[in-house]
């Protein structure tokens, strides 16, 4: 090797070094973020949930894997996987198919759909305690929705002391809080469906229904996956709405598994108890986001 390709041989490792140290120090802040904000505080969870910890006697006591027998025992625990199934069930298929449908519809090319657009988004920033407030006024037996039936002659329930109708309430005023969100992404992927294709579809024949389900859809798909995956993890992650409205009542009707996560932890002060539910709510989130990720090959377009 000559003096001069050595030369630019250091030259070239050098300039990788710089690249490479530029790389680490730029993806640094996630890496330290994920660290100090995810990771620690998940191991943190972890540890407590395997001690006897009162908060207000000073106890922390090693217990092992008891805490976690006693979700097996507890049938609180398991009334409160019954609702999260139900809320986050209806949440994710009204929320998706609504949000969908609004997309397809302000999609068209018509006169106001920019405002229609910013009128069902704009739930999205008002203060979801704020906008809680305002339901329960709307939703108690006397309020704005039963004033309403009662014009039209019919006797509304009270639809935040009934079991069915305040897991019902609850579900519907959380769809129409984020509904906004998933609309303006759908936008956003049906605008980007090639409309040639669309017109060669047209042109062969196929109505509007079979365009959508053999074209607009597959080509959505990838979205589809999106919205569906942030749906469930936020529907199980629902704690402001539920406490305003209904504080996990009546009966154990609403009250999902981070609702009971807070009330063994900040009313029971049984942090450790709670640790253990939180750490279940973990691994429920990462298996329906697992199942989720691992099925997309079977019907998302891009990853056929």
């Amino acid at each position: 090797m000559t003096a001069a390709a050595g030369t630019r041989s250091r030259r070239r490792h050098s300039w990788q070094q710089r690249d490479s140290l530029l790389g680490y120090l730029f993806v640094a802040p996630s890496v330290l973020g994920a660290v100090l904000l995810v990771i620690l505080p998940l191991g943190a969870v972890a540890w407590y949930s395997l001690h006897d910890w009162n908060a207000l006697s000073g106890q922390f006591r090693f217990t092992g894997a008891e805490n976690y027998t006693a979700l097996l025992e507890d049938s609180t625990l398991h009334a409160s996987l019954v609702s999260s199934v139900l809320f986050s069930s209806g949440v994710a298929a009204l929320n998706i198919s609504l949000a969908l449908l609004l997309a397809v519809l302000l999609n068209q090319k018509v006169r106001g759909s920019t405002f229609f657009r910013v009128l069902f988004f704009s739930p999205v920033v008002v203060s979801l305690v704020a906008w809680s407030i305002v339901w329960g006024f709307l939703l108690q037996n006397s309020g704005g929705i039963n004033a309403f039936f009662g014009v039209i002659g019919i006797d509304g329930p009270n639809w935040l002391r009934e079991g069915w109708s305040a897991l019902l309430a609850v579900v519907v005023v959380q769809v129409f809080k984020n509904v906004g969100l998933n609309m303006v992404l759908f936008l956003a992927a049906l605008q980007g469906v090639p409309e040639e294709m669309l017109e060669a579809a047209r042109i062969d024949g196929a109505g509007a229904v079979r365009r959508f389900f053999s074209i607009t859809l597959p080509m959505i798909s990838p979205t589809l996956l999106l919205v569906s995956i942030i749906t469930v993890v936020g529907s199980l992650e629902t704690f402001a709405l539920i406490d305003v409205l209904t504080a996990g009542g009546p009966g154990n009707s609403t009250n999902v598994l981070v609702y009971y996560f807070y009330q063994r932890a900040f009313r029971f002060n049984d942090f450790g108890y709670a640790s253990a539910i939180a750490m279940l709510l973990f691994v429920i989130v990462l298996v329906l986001t697992l199942l989720q990720w691992q099925t997309r090959r079977r019907w998302v377009h891009h990853e056929r």
